[in-house]
């Protein structure tokens, strides 16, 4: 999010609707290059918020091969990022490596072709094994029971291994074919929710601030107040109302 020349970067708990985790740049930093730093300060100021994360949800701003191979390297965090399409030569698909029938689109979903029909059908993802750090997808016909005139011809039986190496910006540990991918993704909407309380409820759609101290130490008052009140309810077992920012009548 953007103030006049100005840019939050904010990791929120997509669960709970509260700040994990944030810096504030000038507005030409992106979120690409600084979401490393901030996952690094968390790791130094705040290490049991960290390893309790098993995901990172961001828009396709954070779509970027690097930062999705570094969460999952340095922080076994599974990227649940948005993507581009990047593919410049105007391709539809592409072979995976290795399989003269199985092939995937920009979006990280996989296919096989019927060796006797050529006919195109998805195949059925079968979990990501971390050992191997590869992901499973088994064959369609044999998984939804569907008739395939070329099974006994296909080279892929029951199913494949694809590494993550044979993309790591399309491949991810959660894949972006799972309905599971989704459903996370959905939860992003917390950051948006978070954003639209710091413009409306603590007046940063309309501020004043100048200096980049300035405004960092405005937004470090508004997560504590922020923080703070959700504390105290928890305190006085008022759970229900965790994400109000007004007193209780």
């Amino acid at each position: 999010m953007s103030w006049f020349g100005y840019r939050l970067h904010l990791v929120v708990d997509a669960t709970y609707e509260l700040p994990a985790g944030f810096t504030v740049t000038k507005a030409s930093e992106s979120e690409v290059k600084v979401t490393p730093g901030v996952l690094e300060q968390m790791e130094e100021k705040t290490p049991e918020v960290l390893a309790r994360c098993e995901y990172l949800l961001g828009d396709r701003g954070y779509d970027d091969g690097k930062l999705v191979k570094e969460l999952w390297d340095n922080q076994e965090i599974k990227p649940v990022i948005d993507i581009r399409n990047m593919w410049r030569d105007g391709e539809e698909t592409k072979l995976i490596s290795g399989l003269e029938n199985i092939a995937y689109n920009y979006c990280g979903q996989v296919y096989c072709y019927c060796p006797e029909t050529n006919q195109r059908r998805e195949m059925a993802y079968g979990g990501f094994e971390k050992g191997r750090e590869t992901l499973k997808y088994r064959c369609p016909a044999r998984h939804y029971g569907v008739e395939c005139r070329g099974m006994a011809k296909c080279p892929v039986q029951s199913g494949i291994r694809i590494p993550l190496k044979e993309d790591r910006r399309i491949f991810t540990p959660l894949a972006r074919s799972s309905y599971q991918w989704e459903k996370l993704y959905k939860k992003r909407t917390a950051v948006e929710r978070v954003n639209s309380r710091l413009d409306n409820v603590f007046g940063f759609e309309r501020h004043f601030i100048r200096g980049l101290k300035k405004m960092k130490l405005r937004y470090t008052l508004a997560l504590v107040v922020m923080l703070a009140m959700a504390l105290g309810r928890l305190k006085e077992k008022n759970g229900e109302n965790l994400l109000s920012l007004v007193e209780a009548a």
